[in-house]
């Protein structure tokens, strides 16, 4: 669900959050119209909007754990987790924590990717709110859904702030809900091109004429 759709219809600052977003045309590859959240948290007041937003959302959802994505997830997440009083914990990718981790594969459309989280991170029954930066095709955020009810959580919501309004990957996320502030920023023309793939594996192909 988009925040102007539940309650924040015409508030300025849904606004200034997406014209702070900058748009890098061609990268990491040709054709892919990359959003750009460090020129969102470089301002001060877009930033604090951005949190203060999320946080009156779930400052009384009985929210103890605010688990954030690697790697923009983890730019979000842990201000949230200290306006709401709940702890943050990390999903990193694979090899990058020590110690002890329990895993959760997911695919890609030319391969496959991880999530890890370390064991006893969370205990069974704790309320979770699972924050990342864009929900492109859901995959990710699928991913540690699954992560963190495997070791007992309870996931409550999923929130970020890009999302593709027209990608159905986002009713893929067992159930979850999944709130999203803005749509993502256009530089002049923008076709989306959207297919189907093999495993329910939703790729896109952005185009822009600059």
């Amino acid at each position: 669900m988009f925040a102007a759709e539940n309650g924040l219809s015409g508030d300025p600052r849904l606004q200034g959050i997406y014209e702070a977003i900058r748009v890098v045309p061609n990268f990491p590859k040709p054709g892919i119209m990359f959003q750009d959240i460090t020129s969102l948290v470089s301002n001060h007041r877009v930033f604090k909007d951005t949190i203060d937003i999320l946080v009156d959302r779930y400052k009384n959802m009985g929210i103890s754990v605010v688990a954030g994505v690697e790697a923009r997830g983890f730019i979000f997440a842990p201000a949230i987790a200290l306006e709401i009083g709940a702890k943050f914990i990390p999903l990193r990718k694979a090899g990058k924590l020590p110690g002890a981790v329990i895993s959760e594969s997911y695919e890609l459309e030319y391969g496959n990717d991880c999530l890890e989280m370390h064991v006893g991170a969370v205990n069974i029954g704790e309320r979770v709110l699972v924050i990342d930066d864009l929900v492109a095709t859901g995959g990710t955020l699928s991913a540690a859904i699954r992560l963190l009810e495997r070791a007992g959580a309870e996931v409550v919501e999923c929130a970020c702030i890009i999302g593709l309004p027209e990608v159905e990957g986002r009713n893929r996320l067992d159930g979850k809900p999944v709130y999203i502030l803005v749509e993502p920023r256009q530089q002049n023309y923008v076709v989306w091109y959207i297919t189907l793939r093999s495993s329910l594996v939703l790729t896109f192909f952005i185009c822009c004429n600059a």
